[in-house]
């Protein structure tokens, strides 16, 4: 487990899933999605170069065939605004050898043969496209699998950002992250180490400590019962991300994050949300006005509160350092 030493500050690293639009209530499908929201990338990256943010966009096979999205990331990542991590999309990334499902949806429920095939085409996509590999790893849906440490290790990445702490994909197919930590940690593997950075969710509400068991317990039935506790005071979970989080709350959890001394805040969102009408999130034009005003006030509380921001290398260095241990 990586912590903070005396004297140091927790800082925030901003993870962007940069993806296809699709309609995440239909079922998975090969083809028929849309690459639109593209060129909102120039944008967001401007945004957050005059920041002096470095967002790492986690970039999946659709979008590394685009040639827009080289346009934009290409030199920002050249001039080193912005790093180039990768995202796995299953369903859309070759070689296609499984069936189209729901459960096939987690890379880490498929043979592990064909897990190791598509995560090596993905890699070499990237490389290829941006002139070097990519270290850093999300699995699309947060569908990690127990051999992924593994591969992630034999085929050079050092960082994995797939857990999602406090949520429970199993009804899904997918892994359970409720019990998973807020601090990153080293996972060993016989090919060597990879450093977990989990997406950070905390909770909030007058249980305290006993609050997290309690949601899971309730909040299971269904989104309904949790947005009840949460009303009640009881306890409420917060993810670090504009998407479907009021801005009050995510501040609410910065300082609840700070106050547990967590190394990193890892800020996460989806890509097609830079354009009206691929997510929930931003349905119109106002919605993207909101969502980049939740930045603001969100980067304007982090400053205050002496957050800076970080990169995958400073977070690597930061977490060798304290490897003995």
């Amino acid at each position: 487990m990586i912590r903070l030493g005396d004297g140091e500050r927790s800082r925030f690293w901003v993870t962007i899933d940069t993806e296809e639009d699709f309609d995440w209530d239909a079922a998975f499908a090969r083809t028929g999605f849309g690459l639109g929201s593209i060129p909102a990338l120039a944008a967001c990256q401007d945004y957050f170069a005059r920041a002096a943010v470095r967002p790492i966009y986690l970039v999946d096979w659709p979008v590394i065939a685009d040639e827009r999205a080289f346009d934009i990331l290409g030199p920002a990542c050249a001039a080193d605004r912005c790093e180039i991590g990768a995202q796995l999309h299953p369903w859309v990334t070759p070689p296609h050898d499984e069936e189209v499902s729901a459960r096939n949806s987690y890379t880490g429920n498929l043979p592990v043969a064909l897990q190791r095939a598509k995560m090596m085409m993905l890699r070499d996509a990237i490389r290829d496209r941006y002139g070097t590999a990519p270290t850093v790893y999300r699995a699309g849906r947060y569908g990690l699998g127990p051999e992924s440490a593994t591969m992630l290790a034999e085929l050079g990445f050092c960082c994995d950002t797939s857990v999602r702490s406090g949520f429970d994909y199993r009804a899904g197919h997918g892994p359970d992250y409720r019990a998973a930590p807020l601090h990153p940690w080293w996972v060993r593997t016989g090919a060597g180490a990879v450093l977990e950075m989990p997406v950070t969710t905390v909770f909030d509400g007058l249980l305290g400590r006993a609050g997290p068991a309690l949601y899971h317990r309730i909040a299971r039935n269904g989104s309904r019962a949790g947005a009840a506790l949460a009303r009640l005071g009881l306890v409420e979970r917060i993810a670090l991300t504009p998407e479907g989080i009021p801005v009050d709350r995510a501040i609410r959890a910065i300082d609840i994050a700070v106050e547990a001394r967590l190394p990193v805040l890892n800020f996460s969102f989806h890509s097609p949300s830079l354009q009206p009408g691929n997510t929930p999130y931003v349905r119109t034009a106002a919605d993207l006005d909101q969502f980049y005003r939740w930045w603001d006030k969100v980067l304007d509380h982090l400053a205050r509160r002496g957050v800076e921001p970080t990169s995958s290398s400073e977070i690597m260095a930061m977490a060798e350092r304290k490897a003995v241990g």
